[in-house]
């Protein structure tokens, strides 16, 4: 267990690193400068190996899992990180989304992580997308969908209490169980469609809510063309990015150079592609100089080992 958490959790963190230098560059851009190693500096000034938020909190989500399922807890660990730096590449951090800043101050004054969380439909960024991954090795032994759903919900609420954000979060963690079976990984996304279809059989969402997910629910989201896939910083282009360029490559590197490439918001989806790609190909089939720059290696390590001995 533990080296799937290990390649998960590095997964993420180097899909994250690789895109920290271009954020905010165009597809077009890249196309004519893409990214083929870890670069320094560029958008936010940072060392190469560099993670940014996205990874900080996903680390910190797997922190409080390791003393077990508590959302309070959780909170807490992320407002350590708002204002400590804590889990910062660096132990400082240099980029936050609006959505979390605001879900956590409202923590800050004493809210509970149940209410915490912004609820309306501009509040759809990917920034609980980003860190849900560590949840999936919490839920891998639970059979009841039903409990996937509200804990993925909870985790979720605590920055993007949106239905569509905590969606997208289902969506990707019942995807990540699928492929933790070691399936075939379109044999996990078809069955990952099954499991949804079921799911939904006896449920009154918002019909228009659901049928945002439309391509990856009911299609093949490899299949569309490039020119259909947006990058951007709103959750449903970066759980279909994600999907699109995992099912589209054949290893973990060329799955987060993928990524990063597609352009705009370029660390989270190389981030949320990464730990597709990380859990599916394995820490053996990471670049090892990639590993060997990504800061804070050693705590990402021991991390996962503390984690695997909890679950």
């Amino acid at each position: 267990m533990k080296s799937k958490i290990e390649s998960g959790l590095f997964g993420v963190a180097i899909g994250d690193a690789l895109g920290v230098p271009v954020e905010f560059k165009s597809r077009e851009k890249l196309k004519e400068n893409p990214v083929v190693d870890m670069m320094g500096f560029m958008s936010w000034n940072q060392p190469p190996g560099t993670f940014s938020d996205d990874s900080s909190l996903a680390f910190c989500t797997a922190e409080s899992l390791c003393k077990g399922y508590d959302i309070e807890d959780m909170a807490l660990t992320f407002v350590k990180w708002m204002q400590e730096g804590y889990w910062g590449a660096h132990n400082k951090v240099f980029d936050i989304g609006g959505t979390t800043k605001h879900s956590l101050a409202r923590v800050v004054k004493g809210e509970s992580a149940r209410n915490s969380g912004n609820f309306f439909e501009e509040d759809n960024g990917n920034g609980s997308l980003m860190r849900i991954l560590p949840l999936v090795f919490y839920l891998q032994k639970e059979n009841d969908i039903e409990v996937i759903y509200k804990k993925v919900k909870e985790v979720s609420s605590i920055t993007h209490a949106h239905f569509r954000s905590g969606f997208a979060c289902f969506i990707y963690v019942v995807y990540c169980l699928e492929i933790l079976k070691d399936k075939d990984k379109f044999e996990a996304y078809k069955e990952m469609q099954n499991v949804l279809s079921k799911f939904l059989e006896d449920k009154k969402y918002n019909p228009v809510e659901i049928q945002l997910f439309e391509k990856l629910l009911k299609n093949d989201i490899w299949t569309y063309p490039e020119n259909e896939i947006r990058a951007s910083g709103y959750v449903l282009h970066s759980l279909e990015a994600s999907f699109w360029c995992f099912l589209n490559s054949d290893s973990y590197e060329k799955t987060v150079l993928k990524a990063v490439n597609l352009g705009e918001d370029t660390d989270t989806t190389g981030a949320i592609a990464g730990g597709l790609a990380g859990i599916y190909y394995g820490i053996e089939n990471i670049p090892e100089k990639w590993i060997d720059n990504l800061a804070r290696s050693n705590d990402i390590e021991d991390l996962a080992y503390r984690l695997s001995q909890k679950i």
